[in-house]
């Protein structure tokens, strides 16, 4: 077109050299084409250095160890993830197999395929299990712990975490160790302490592997709560058997001194993992107090002041476990009580998420990892384990409970003993601590794999008939559906007149000292932890008010049809300072009326 014509001669052939420099030289360093730029030669000549000194602009180009880890990583969570979601798209398959097991298949598969096309399976390293994969179970487990039903049954629990383990190593422990003295096992040069070190890795029911079981069978809370709370109380003893028996077996000798010290080693780890979690479950609820402004990095607080409970507890060889465990319970009420509703969704469906993928992570690597090797086998030694793994446990729980049954209000029944005892697996924290054994250790590859094959047996065989054996003996599951409002208020009202029934009785028993902690949580912590003046509202309205809110979130959550406005009645200001006189007044009497009641009571006595 006229208007675009040049009016120098020789335009357009310049024109094509700067085009020809520009897309031919934009894809090279700039050391190699200043040289064509610098030179002084004619048009022809500098073409021709072009085209023979640089390479074409690479349209595509392949480097994939620049990506390899983070992209093997997405692979993994992915094909968990695809895994998960295929076992719950098939309903007859869930019904009989538990989720567990399946995954373990899958990884077993991975794992063979990885070792036909020529490639070394990846193991479940001990680091990346204890620092990464492990957290984020234990944290939605001790976050939203049943508080209530934990603490009833916390002697119980603790009778079966501590005195159930020891005699779980002890017994395995000293009876393999007499199986090692048969010439025909093979094992002769076994010592006893090897086999202690054993015992305290395999007793140790695993939190990870009761989780994944129970909560597809729907057990009743006790039960549940009871195998739980032990799978997570027995980690203190767990740490401190494996490496008192570590240090015992490398010196060889045992005095009395180090028994001593191994039992207050386990007051240290177990009491000083707690109070590391309190301290940062009292961190993230007064950095709580401060977030109204910044909403969006709320669940953030939660998480990392969880994580460094952990990490500092793991420093100082304390219970990893014990410290995020303390430090959800202790944070959770109060940050519940600052952070916004949106927050708390976050942290719920984070949580479950993350936990989710750990676990389904766990089980896969489980497989693989059965695969990778390396194993040494021994037909006598592996067996013997497995059935001393069943015997020691029901032995031990039926012992156990015969004693805890002269002190419980609610006994254990023969059916809770069955289910408690044949409920006890094993899982990745027994393959974690048997990895974690020196390369040098000479009895380190038959442990793994008797360790293996009893992770198999339980999450197999255990976690296939749990379910129709509970169906079978009609044992009582848990309540599908939530306490409502109404019942809520009246088992706190019981809770107050049982309080006032051991003051009359001049028996300070639980109740007693619960509500002294209460008060004193009212009084002098939530002041310093809840922003406002939520501390100051009566505890019935607050209690009502925190009931109300709960069941709104619940409604919204299962999608249900908007309720009538009868079923949640408004409170107005005046009708609430109303309820508050009236309160106020019936507590007098009540006051009143209890040490009437008292007194007359110390008269008829004297």
């Amino acid at each position: 077109m006229p208007a675009f014509s040049c009016a120098f001669p020789g335009c357009r052939r310049d024109l094509l050299v700067i085009v020809l420099v520009v897309f031919v030289g934009i894809g090279l360093p700039i050391e190699a084409s200043a040289p064509a730029y610098q030179s002084h030669g004619t048009e022809g000549s500098h073409l021709t250095n072009i085209t023979n000194t640089k390479k074409a602009f690479p349209v595509l180009a392949v480097n994939y160890e620049h990506v390899r880890k983070p992209f093997e990583i997405a692979l993994w969570i992915l094909l968990a993830l695809l895994m998960k979601l295929g076992f719950h798209l098939i309903p007859r398959l869930s019904a009989v197999v538990p989720e567990s097991c399946l995954l373990i298949v899958v990884g077993l598969l991975v794992g063979g395929l990885i070792k036909v096309i020529g490639e070394e399976p990846p193991v479940l390293d001990s680091q990346l299990f204890f620092l990464c994969l492990l957290p984020p179970i234990i944290l939605d487990a001790g976050y939203f712990l049943p508080i209530r039903p934990f603490t009833e049954n916390v002697g119980t629990i603790l009778v079966f975490a501590v005195i159930g383990t020891l005699w779980n190593a002890f017994f395995m422990g000293g009876l393999l160790y007499a199986l090692c003295q048969i010439e025909s096992v093979g094992l002769s040069g076994v010592d006893l302490l090897a086999c202690l070190l054993f015992g305290s890795i395999v007793s140790a029911v695993d939190p990870v592997a009761v989780l994944a079981v129970f909560e597809e069978i729907h057990i009743n809370e006790l039960v549940h709560i009871l195998v739980f709370g032990e799978s997570l109380l027995n980690d203190a003893v767990t740490v401190v058997l494996y490496n008192l028996f570590e240090e015992f077996s490398k010196v060889g000798t045992v005095t009395v001194l180090d028994v001593f010290l191994g039992v207050v080693c386990f007051f240290v780890v177990s009491l000083g993992g707690v109070l590391v979690g309190a301290i940062y479950g009292f961190l993230a609820a007064f950095t709580s107090r401060f977030t109204s402004h910044t909403r969006v990095i709320e669940p953030l607080f939660v998480f990392l002041y969880s994580y460094m409970a952990y990490l500092s507890s793991e420093m100082f060889h304390l219970s990893g476990i014990m410290a995020l465990i303390a430090c959800g319970v202790v944070m959770r009420p109060y940050v519940e009580a600052n952070i916004s509703h949106k927050s708390y969704t976050t942290i719920k469906y984070f949580l479950k998420m993350w936990s989710s993928v750990s676990e389904t992570l766990i089980f896969i690597f489980l497989g693989v990892s059965t695969v990778a090797g390396p194993h040494a086998w021994n037909w006598t030694f592996v067996i013997t384990t497995v059935i001393l793994c069943l015997v020691s446990r029901v032995l031990g729980v039926i012992g156990l409970t015969f004693i805890i049954n002269k002190f419980r209000i609610v006994k254990l029944t023969k059916k809770d003993q069955f289910i408690v005892a044949y409920g006890g697996l094993r899982g990745a924290i027994a393959f974690s601590l048997g990895y974690l054994l020196s390369n040098s250790h000479q009895m380190r590859n038959l442990f793994l794999t008797a360790i293996i094959t009893v992770i198999f047996f339980t999450v197999f065989v255990q976690g296939m008939t749990i379910r129709p054996l509970v169906e079978l003996l009609a044992v009582k599951k848990k309540k599908e559906s939530k306490p409502s409002i109404n019942e809520e208020i009246h088992t706190e009202f019981l809770d107050h007149l049982l309080t006032g029934v051991e003051g009359v009785c001049g028996h300070y028993g639980h109740y007693h000292w619960k509500e002294k902690l209460n008060r004193f949580n009212k009084t002098y912590v939530k002041r310093w932890l809840i922003a406002g003046e939520n501390f100051k509202e009566p505890e019935l309205i607050a209690f009502y008010r925190k009931m109300e809110l709960k069941q709104a979130i619940m409604m919204v959550e299962s999608v249900l049809p908007p309720i009538s406005p009868r079923a949640i009645p408004r409170v107005s200001k005046k009708r609430e300072e109303e309820i508050r006189r009236i309160l106020r007044a019936n507590l007098q009497n009540n006051k009143q009326k209890v040490s009437y009641n008292k007194g007359i009571w110390l008269k008829l006595n004297v």
